[in-house]
């Protein structure tokens, strides 16, 4: 699989007042287009691993399906770069809101910056689930150290579904929206219950990054990177833990503390 994500490629490289050629490890860059029903849906720039996951992940994300058995079946066309899906039913949400901005009544409350279909898939968390301060920066060294891709590349992020005490998938994209949708893809197609579980992520928390998360259904989010103040109002809203910046032995947190503990 490792090699599906990275090609070798020349290159010249300048150190030290030196000019010299040598081999490098380029991320792999794959374009997927998906075909709902025999009509075409969306294409996905993807790292080429766990397809069937992220076109699963990625449906229930813009509310397509609720759960795997609304599929019929998946095809994917490596060759061709295309994932043929077959629904059980036909698609109850037009096309035609999958990016229009969706303004809500919520009093000014930050959920009126959702897209339509966030509105209909983003959920407010009810976990009870709590973690330590040594588990948050535990579960991120593992995440980072688990990644050879990145470490050979440094062009990709990478996301787990964890537990507070171990990981439980791991999952590696150029794209850090398709890799949250390979986890939410996971947890589908395996029934993974993930109200008690965590999302740990290499990247920045955007509020897309925080809507990913809500629409998985954990209740916490730790980060080596920043959030955005969306992101944040987004988190108090739906009532998500938002954890950044895990570097070293400290961290940052930015929305619902008590699940942090000692």
């Amino acid at each position: 699989m490792l090699e599906n994500m990275s090609v070798k490629y020349p290159i010249t490289k300048y150190s030290d007042g030196e000019f010299t050629v040598v081999e490098d490890v380029i991320v792999n860059e794959f374009p997927l287009t998906i075909f709902v029903n025999d009509l075409e849906f969306a294409t996905m720039v993807c790292t080429p691993t766990h397809f069937e996951e992220m076109v699963v992940g990625f449906l229930a994300s813009e509310g397509v399906i609720r759960s795997y058995s609304d599929i019929d079946s998946i095809q994917i066309n490596e060759d061709r770069g295309y994932a043929y899906v077959k629904l059980k039913v036909e698609m109850t949400t037009s096309q035609e809101y999958y990016s229009k901005r969706f303004i809500g009544s919520c009093c000014g409350k930050s959920r009126q910056f959702y897209f339509h279909n966030d509105a209909r898939t983003a959920k407010t968390s009810t976990s009870t689930t709590t973690i330590s301060a040594s588990q948050c920066i535990k579960l991120m060294n593992e995440m980072q150290n688990s990644s050879l891709v990145f470490q050979e590349t440094g062009g990709v992020h990478n996301a787990a579904l964890c537990t507070s005490g171990e990981m439980v998938a791991v999952r590696t994209d150029i794209g850090r929206h398709n890799a949250l949708d390979k986890l939410l893809g996971y947890s589908k197609i395996n029934k993974v219950p993930v109200r008690d579980k965590i999302i740990v992520f290499s990247g920045r928390i955007s509020s897309e990054v925080l809507l990913k998360a809500a629409k998985i259904g954990v209740g916490i989010v730790l980060s080596k990177s920043a959030p955005t103040d969306l992101a944040i109002k987004l988190a108090n809203d739906l009532n998500i833990t938002a954890v950044g910046f895990i570097r070293g032995n400290s961290f940052n947190v930015y929305s619902c503390p008590e699940r942090i503990i000692g």
